[in-house]
């Protein structure tokens, strides 16, 4: 049987570190109705006033990570790519990107060409938000809409606490827990609150803070982005053996000035240091593939911030990239993806 396709879907990244690539792979990806949440004019008036100073920032960044062979998510999203093409034994397996190339509208008019007409979109995000994986679900409808094809779509769902998923982030980061350390810390990234809210059928739920996460009924849990954060590295924690008071959980990657959910990790990062915390181990659930948040954001930027707050060291452990367990447990997750569309 060869004619159900697998679609691994990732965020994105610029074609190059020059500020005008940067600022096309801004522009769309901040004019995302699903990334920035405001009326057509107000979020066209804000991404315009971001993309005055922000393309050059982020270029630089972008410089400071990038590899021989182009954007580290793209490279390792590739592998991953590579790796999956052995596991998946229904039909073809495509990668596409939210924002940039290759698109979605790229890859399924390619599959349409070839006659496929059923297709596992599969969101690489384990943990459930709408700048994520509700954005990659409506592009996918939105093209085949418009271009009147037709095809059937299972969608992997949040795989935050599934066993396949838990356990290769375990075996991924044992070796690195092996190592003498003080602390580890899951960053994940960030969301505006009002994402939660909007999403949190209880209209009351979210707002009673992060201590009711780890008893989120059903329905709340279902959509809520911290919830599904808190219990993922929960679970994690207890498969490790991990004792409470030596791990703890932060949010990265603030853009604005709304709220966002809370702790920041930058701030975090300066009270572990406070703390007496010297030697701390970093890894980044919310990404499947080491991109500018965990390269440069953390490895970089948060590392330098640790030490001038008072720590020694800070060490990033690597995503789940192209890791063969990983690869292996993400086919047995996209083999059970309900049909959705």
């Amino acid at each position: 049987m060869t004619d159900h396709a697998l679609l691994l879907v990732n965020l994105g990244s610029p074609a190059s570190t020059s500020v005008a690539d940067v600022r096309s792979y801004l522009n769309q990806f901040l004019m995302d109705p699903y990334v920035i949440d405001l009326p057509w004019p107000v979020r066209r008036l804000l991404v315009s006033l971001i993309l005055i100073k922000r393309p050059e920032q982020s270029a630089h960044a972008y410089a400071s990570i990038w590899w021989d062979e182009g954007s580290p998510l793209v490279v390792l999203s590739k592998r991953l790519h590579q790796a999956m093409t052995k596991e998946w034994a229904h039909g073809p397996v495509e990668l596409a990107m939210r924002y940039g190339e290759p698109s979605i509208e790229t890859v399924l008019t390619r599959l349409a060409g070839q006659g496929i007409k059923k297709v596992t979109l599969a969101p690489l995000y384990p943990q459930f938000a709408d700048s994520t994986v509700t954005t990659v679900i409506e592009e996918a409808k939105r093209v085949v809409r418009s271009k009147g094809m037709k095809m059937q779509f299972s969608v992997l769902q949040a795989f935050y606490d599934q066993p396949e998923y838990l356990d290769a982030l375990v075996e991924n980061v044992r070796p690195h827990l092996q190592q003498p350390h003080d602390h580890l810390l899951l960053s994940f990234h960030g969301l505006p609150e009002r994402h939660l809210l909007k999403l949190d059928p209880t209209r009351s739920h979210c707002l009673k803070g992060p201590d009711c996460c780890m008893t989120a009924p059903p329905e709340v849990l279902a959509t809520c982005y911290r919830a599904q954060c808190i219990q993922s590295a929960a679970a994690f924690a207890k498969r490790m053996g991990i004792a409470d008071g030596k791990w703890s959980v932060s949010f990265q990657s603030r853009l604005g000035r709304a709220k966002w959910i809370e702790p920041y990790t930058e701030a975090h990062l300066e009270e572990l240091a406070a703390q007496g915390v010297k030697k701390l181990l970093v890894m980044c659930p919310a990404f499947v593939a080491d991109c500018i948040e965990t390269l440069e954001e953390i490895g970089d930027r948060g590392a330098e911030q640790f030490k001038a707050a008072g720590g020694e060291e800070l060490v990033l452990i690597p995503c789940l990239n192209d890791d063969p367990n990983w690869a292996a447990a993400l086919n047995r997750l996209c083999e059970r993806a309900p049909l959705m569309l």
